[in-house]
């Protein structure tokens, strides 16, 4: 993973590149993305009829072919560039401009270990599916395959996977179960009537995995063992940290919870849960709630905060020292950012994912008002405004904050002090 500690601070501000000019260098130009560490911007650009390449900060790719299709640029988080690419009329996943070796009928959803070292891509081959890491796929492939997940070390891989073939009037088979989880392209044991989202524990050693047991009973399977309650419903599972049980929302009693290896650990129950998480210091659990109809908010250890929202809830996050917790509320359309039950005063018309400070004082996040991208700390509007801006990140020290942005056509890369925003 790219080193934040090691990022430049101290240059104000550099013009990494003029995009302006790739415009006329290309037939056209695609979404630009930013490095982590904001050096370097790229997009998928069209050379010619059917020709595609990547360029990185005005320079394309350097290749003995062009692509005849490519999307799905991503940075990963050691800073490497991905893309999906069409060759020879095969897909693959090309890195920092290497074609992985293998190639198949189609590829999709690239995801990236924690640290970025390790990358992997849903494929498809033949009609069979099979998920590829570091460009080898999995030895057995399958007629069907969701739900892909990668460990946070990138060492295990998973997926919900149909193993026996069901026809559309198999609706007995279908119930029976055709389906189950594959790790690293091995089948569980067990197949059920539904296999959905699903998690690793910390050392990649167990999978858990939201099942229906049949028509009507829902549960969470870990290893292809199911808990030994059913529910009316069950949401995605995660493990904690520490203690390596499984929390999953649940259905229950007429209202929904949160369960820990299928006990009921949340007293009060609510119109929805999801989106569970646990505090970086492990002694907290929160979750996004509905606690009436119609009203969503943030709910730690069970109790709802009295702030709510009547659109939405989303993006929640724990500061680094765990006392605080910040998300997004979405109320008449309007988006803000909810901290410690207070949500700020401004609303925008889009905002992201909150950010906390390294000593976790200060949130900004990325807000967006009449077309333009601008950052908000702690309440308080940037007074710059951008035609396309990244999510802010924070010196080690929290004195600055990093800026990727668009402006004029030009891609800049600035070290604000947040001084400036506050």
């Amino acid at each position: 993973m790219s080193d934040p500690a090691k990022w430049d601070w101290d240059t104000g501000e550099k013009l990494v590149s003029d995009i302006n000019q790739w415009q006329s260098d290309y037939k056209w130009v695609e979404e630009p993305y930013a490095s982590p560490d904001g050096e370097k911007v790229a997009a998928i650009v069209n050379v010619d009829e059917g020709e595609f390449n990547v360029c990185v900060n005005g320079e394309a790719w350097e290749r003995e072919a062009n692509f005849e299709k490519a999307w799905y640029l991503r940075f990963s988080p050691d800073g490497r560039l991905t893309v999906i690419a069409s060759e020879d009329m095969a897909w693959t996943v090309v890195v920092d401009g290497e074609s992985w070796e293998e190639s198949f009928d189609y590829v999709w959803d690239t995801r990236f270990s924690t640290d970025g070292s390790v990358i992997a891509a849903a494929t498809q081959a033949d009609g069979e599916y099979a998920i590829a890491v570091d460009g080898v796929a999995w030895e057995n492939r399958y007629g069907n395959m969701n739900c892909m997940h990668l460990s946070a070390d990138g060492k295990n891989s998973a997926a919900a996977v149909q193993t026996e073939p069901c026809g559309e009037p198999e609706i007995f088979k279908f119930q029976e179960g055709v389906y189950t989880a594959a790790v690293n392209g091995e089948p569980w044991d067990r197949n059920f009537t539904s296999v959905w989202n699903m998690a690793f524990n910390a050392d990649g050693t167990r999978l858990a995995a939201e099942v229906r047991l049949n028509l009507y009973d829902y549960t969470i399977a870990v290893n292809g063992k199911p808990w030994d309650k059913v529910f009316g419903c069950v949401w995605e599972p995660i493990f904690h940290p520490v203690k390596g049980t499984v929390l999953a929302p649940v259905m229950a009693d007429g209202g929904w919870t949160l369960a820990e290896n299928g006990n009921l650990i949340w007293d009060k129950r609510f119109i929805q849960v999801w989106h569970q998480m646990v505090s970086p210091d492990n002694r907290k659990i929160a979750a996004i709630v509905a606690p009436s109809f119609g009203r969503w908010t943030m709910a730690v250890d069970g109790e709802p905060w009295a702030l709510t929202f009547g659109d939405m809830v989303t993006d929640a996050v724990f500061s680094p020292d765990s006392r605080r917790l910040a998300c997004l509320g979405k109320e008449n359309e309007r988006y803000t950012v909810a901290v410690d039950e207070k949500a700020w005063n401004t609303t925008f018309d889009m905002a992201w994912k909150p950010v906390f400070s390294p000593d976790s004082s200060m949130v900004a996040a990325k807000v967006a008002s009449n077309g333009k991208y601008t950052i908000a700390l702690d309440g308080k509007t940037w007074g710059r405004s951008f035609d396309a801006l990244w999510d802010p990140v924070f010196s080690p020290d929290g004195k600055k904050l990093l800026c990727r942005c668009v402006e004029n056509g030009k891609y800049f890369r600035r070290v604000v002090p947040v001084t400036e925003i506050k």
